[in-house]
C-alpha cells in the first residue's frame, strides 16, 4: 500500500498530512481555513485516497500561508508514496461538470512539476476564502509532486461551483494517473527509463 505522512512546521505553519493512495475516500481535514477543508474533504472521496490534513496556521492574516504549504505538503506526499513511480499509468483525465461549470484537468507524473492553468473565476472571494489562492494550491502541490498539471475552465459563472469542480477533477485525474497497470507493473513509464 502506498502512503506516506508529511509533517511540515514553519513560523506560519504547523502542518501534519497523511496520505494513502489505496484508500477509500476518508478524510479527517482541519485546515483552520473551512473552504479548502471542503474542497480537499472532495479531492480526496473523488481520487479514492485516505486523506488526513491537520494545520495551525496564521489564518489571522489571511489564508495564504495555510493553502500554499498545505499544497507543498500534499505534493510531497504524493511524491513519497509514488515513489520512483513504477508501475504507474501516469497519465489521467478526467472532464468533470459541475453544474453550469465544466472542468478538464490533465495529469502527467512526469517528474516534472508544471502547472498550466486558464481559469475564469468570477469573484475575487467565495465566502471569506481568496479565490486566487486556488492557483497557489495547485502550484505548490505539482511542483512539489513533480507532476505537470493541465486545469481548463470550459464552462462556468459560479465561483465555487467552479472550485469544486477542479478539485473533483482534479482527484479523479491523480486516481487514474497513480493506478498501477497490471501490464507494466514493474516498468517506469518512460522510454528513458527514470521519470
Amino acid at each position: 500500500m502506498r502512503s506516506a505522512q508529511i509533517q511540515r512546521k514553519t513560523a506560519e505553519t504547523d502542518i501534519t498530512l497523511s496520505l494513502t493512495i489505496e484508500g477509500t475516500g476518508k478524510s479527517d481535514i482541519a485546515t483552520g481555513c473551512g473552504f479548502l477543508d471542503h474542497m480537499l474533504t472532495l479531492f480526496a472521496r473523488h481520487g479514492r485516497f485516505d486523506l488526513n490534513v491537520h494545520c495551525d496556521g496564521d489564518t489571522y492574516v489571511d489564508d495564504h500561508h495555510t493553502v500554499e504549504d498545505i499544497g507543498i505538503c500534499l505534493g510531497d506526499a504524493f511524491a513519497k508514496a509514488l515513489g520512483d513511480l513504477r508501475g504507474v499509468t501516469r497519465y489521467g483525465s478526467c472532464t468533470l461538470p459541475m453544474d453550469e461549470a465544466l472542468l478538464l484537468t490533465a495529469v502527467d507524473l512526469s517528474g516534472r512539476g508544471m502547472l498550466c492553468c486558464d481559469l475564469q473565476i468570477p469573484t475575487e472571494k467565495v465566502g471569506t476564502f481568496d479565490t486566487e489562492l486556488v492557483e497557489e494550491f495547485l502550484l505548490a502541490l505539482v511542483r512539489r509532486a513533480n507532476m505537470t498539471l493541465h486545469v481548463q475552465q470550459l464552462a462556468g459563472r459560479n465561483s465555487h461551483h467552479i472550485i469544486e469542480g477542479i478539485f473533483k477533477s482534479l482527484g479523479r485525474s491523480l486516481r487514474q494517473a497513480a493506478a498501477i497497470d497490471p501490464a507494466f507493473a514493474q516498468e517506469i513509464p518512460s522510454t528513458k527509463g527514470v521519470l
